[in-house]
């Protein structure tokens, strides 16, 4: 009985993931409040850039290039190469701060605070931007607008800069569907938009509060990062007008080594769900509850792994009404990606490579292998921008 009790609970959770985007899809159609329009912006805010690179510094030029064509005035650039060589590294701007730390970080949370620790001047917020990054020239501008709201931190949309190979277009794909229904969606619906790792920004002060007590090691700094945001009752913001190009991965080994430090990352950190959910009910936060329930779904190959399996257990056992079921979830769940694919504007190549995805999902497979000792097998992922596959 109580194995039975177990396994039902087990499918009950595998459909919620399946039918949540739909859901959440319904809603954000009928139900989402009107857009806030921001006050008139008074003057600008002094914003700290922080560029994270470990090892490699291939990109670096084409970063800072690109912030220094931000359309805004008031703002550093701190550049933390991390183990890196950066005799190639030469900035003739008074804007740009190049830091290499005496001793090996290997750290996102440890480069962010070298930085801080050695700002020119008393900030209001920083911004982290990857190693790999482009900006828009009104990247700034349009993360204004929703600190002026009274945000305290606010996430930006990472759009792919590469789309070379199939993996690269997948790539695209799955960020179009988090940024749509984890980011948009969710933030529409009056709750808060996940972090992205990059392309985000906050209020100094938040930051360093959240950061203060703790040493983030391995991947997932952003993980704890959001969680102590929602602890505190606080809403993430969604700028889907702040732009940050992002390179994809156009390899399989890259794939495999990424893919297995964010699967090591949600089982470290799922716990941070329920306890979401929990905070939820005593301060009856709509925004702490959706976010929870976000966190709590596994990647999307383990999850629709398991509902195929789901299915076919279903069908061998003769309950035809529960493997209907899930077959109708899966059903629902590709009309749903399929609809962050158009509310995305997604490139034709995107549609083309959805035909890779059986490929897509093995590699992911391979990583899942490799999750336990993820963080030992690589500590960032490192593009090749010439060979493909």
């Amino acid at each position: 009985m109580v194995l039975k009790t177990i396994g039902w609970l087990i499918q009950f959770v595998i459909m919620i993931n399946l039918l949540m985007p739909i859901i959440f899809y319904v809603f954000y159609k009928f139900l989402r409040t009107g857009k806030r329009k921001a006050p008139p912006l008074s003057a600008e805010a002094d914003y700290a850039i922080i560029v994270t690179a470990y090892e490699d510094v291939t990109m670096l030029p084409a970063v800072v290039n690109s912030l220094l064509s931000l359309h805004y005035q008031r703002y550093l650039i701190y550049v933390v190469a991390d183990n890196c060589d950066i005799s190639s590294l030469h900035f003739n701007s008074e804007r740009v701060i190049l830091l290499r730390p005496e001793k090996v970080l290997a750290g996102n949370v440890r480069s962010h605070f070298y930085a801080i620790e050695r700002f020119q001047r008393a900030h209001d917020r920083l911004t982290i931007i990857d190693s790999d990054n482009l900006v828009h020239p009104d990247y700034l501008k349009a993360l204004d607008l929703y600190f002026a709201l009274g945000f305290d931190s606010v996430q930006g949309v990472r759009m792919p800069k590469n789309m070379n190979t199939m993996y690269a277009a997948l790539d695209a794909a799955r960020d179009l569907y988090y940024h749509f229904y984890d980011g948009k969606v969710l933030f529409s619906l009056g709750a808060s938009a996940t972090l992205a790792g990059s392309g985000m920004a906050f209020k100094v002060a938040l930051y360093k509060q959240i950061f203060s007590k703790s040493d983030v090691q391995g991947a997932g700094f952003d993980k704890v990062l959001q969680y102590g945001i929602l602890r505190l009752n606080q809403r993430i913001a969604f700028a889907e007008e702040a732009i940050v190009w992002d390179e994809k991965t156009a390899k399989t080994d890259q794939l495999v080594k990424q893919r297995a430090r964010w699967i090591n990352t949600w089982f470290k950190y799922v716990r941070y769900s329920w306890k979401l959910m929990l905070l939820s009910v005593s301060n009856w936060s709509r925004n702490q509850f959706l976010f929870g329930l976000v966190l709590m779904r596994p990647p999307l190959f383990i999850f629709l792994g398991l509902a195929l399996l789901c299915f076919l257990v279903n069908v061998i056992l003769q309950h035809w009404w529960t493997a209907t079921a899930f077959a109708v979830g899966f059903l629902l769940f590709v009309a749903a990606f399929l609809i962050a694919l158009k509310e995305g504007n997604a490139d034709r190549r995107i549609y083309v490579a959805l035909k890779a995805v059986p490929n897509f999902i093995f590699y992911q497979l391979k990583a899942l292998l490799l999750a336990r000792k993820a963080n030992k097998v690589s500590v960032a992922t490192k593009h090749d921008y010439h060979q493909k596959q």
